[in-house]
């Protein structure tokens, strides 16, 4: 206002006060606004504002991706024109939204799992939240999976042990001989040593899940392969044709006892399902891209393309009586991908069925300390 307006100073300069703190109030309130809009736009969910008659008044950038509603077309219309499942309108209407409503819808080939919850905010609008659960589901049929898994896998090594101790219990001594108790003295300790070994596994799987990659250093690989091959040849029991190219001067940087688990899993796997006479190739050198290769090339059993992507799951066979009789605990290749994985290597698998595998590792240049 001006500096002086005589005797209307006392008007104008509160009206000019008001008004200043009037519009400061808007801008506050306006800003205050535009920072919820960009919060709930970046909601990782999609979040939908709705009238008590369920007519969309306003949906954020999410609502298009899980549910398909666009904030510039689809305003004005109720939900249910767009979400047209029986079960989500009886839901919605009958008001206890107590319990979150979830379920599963397919698009573009993918299958998701949905959770929606509503709340009503005022007496006339009601607030729509839907949350993508497929990741969370997938993690937990994992663990039931996984649960389910360890639970089958010593479920028979203890039958068999429990069976063997009650029939040395409950029989007299003198209706077993010598050397049928020497027998079931050697397979009761043969489903221990299995019970052992599938606990070990286990252990290391979650130390290689839950720290991170300590004790590195330039490890000779050619050292670690060699360590390998003398328990490869024992298992083997000469049943094999076994071929070596390996480069003794190639190193990595690693955890060494690591890396040679990972190398002896490999080995090994290929010895148990190559059957007697065939061929495995082991490999150790500089592909033409100037990474660090290793791989086991076998003229095994194969592997199905259905079966190549879930192999190195926990407890996955592709056969599973053989696997139990080649002695394997199911999760030699799940450590393998986890200790590739804390090297910066991949595990990379090529398999036809009936035809061989080629299981290799594959580390960046970046990893390699001498040549």
């Amino acid at each position: 206002p001006p500096v002086y307006v005589g005797k209307y100073d006392e008007i104008v300069t509160p009206t000019y006060k008001a008004l200043r703190h009037k519009t400061l109030t808007i801008q506050q309130i306006t800003q205050l606004n535009q920072n919820i809009l960009w919060a709930a736009n970046a909601f990782p969910a999609a979040v939908l504002i709705l009238d008590k008659n369920f007519i969309i008044q306003w949906c954020n950038r999410n609502a298009k991706t899980l549910l398909g509603i666009d904030s510039k077309k689809d305003i004005g219309y109720k939900i249910f024109n767009l979400i047209r499942w029986p079960e989500f309108y009886q839901y919605a209407y009958k008001g206890d939204w107590q319990k979150p409503y979830t379920t599963y819808d397919e698009r573009d080939g993918r299958l998701y799992h949905l959770k929606f919850e509503f709340t009503r905010y005022s007496t006339d609008n009601i607030l729509l939240l839907c949350f993508d659960n497929t990741q969370l589901e997938s993690l937990r049929t994992t663990q039931q999976d996984f649960v389910a898994n360890v639970s089958h896998e010593l479920r028979t090594p203890l039958t068999v042990l429990t069976g063997f101790l009650e029939t040395l219990r409950d029989l007299p001594p003198e209706a077993i001989s010598p050397e049928q108790r020497v027998h079931y003295e050697d397979l009761m300790h043969e489903q221990a040593e299995r019970m052992l070994a599938i606990v070990t596994d286990l252990l290391t799987l979650s130390t290689l899940e839950s720290t991170k990659l300590a004790n590195q250093q330039s490890v000779p690989i050619a050292s670690l392969i060699e360590q390998a091959k003398r328990q490869t040849e024992v298992l083997s029991k000469g049943q094999h044709q076994l071929s070596w190219s390996i480069n003794p001067t190639l190193s990595v940087s690693g955890n060494a006892h690591e890396l040679s688990s990972a190398i002896t899993n490999l080995l090994t796997n290929a010895v148990r399902y190559t059957p007697a006479n065939g061929q495995i190739e082991v490999f150790w050198g500089l592909a033409e891209d100037g990474q660090a290769i290793f791989s086991v090339k076998d003229s095994g059993l194969g592997i199905a393309p259905s079966d190549i992507s879930r192999i190195t799951e926990r407890f996955y066979r592709v056969d599973k009586s053989r696997s139990r009789a080649s002695g394997g605990t199911g999760l030699g290749l799940a450590i393998t991908k986890h200790i590739a994985i804390r090297h910066n290597a991949k595990l990379m698998i090529k398999s036809k069925l009936n035809k061989g595998s080629t299981f290799s590792l594959i580390f960046p240049k970046e990893n390699i300390t001498s040549l």
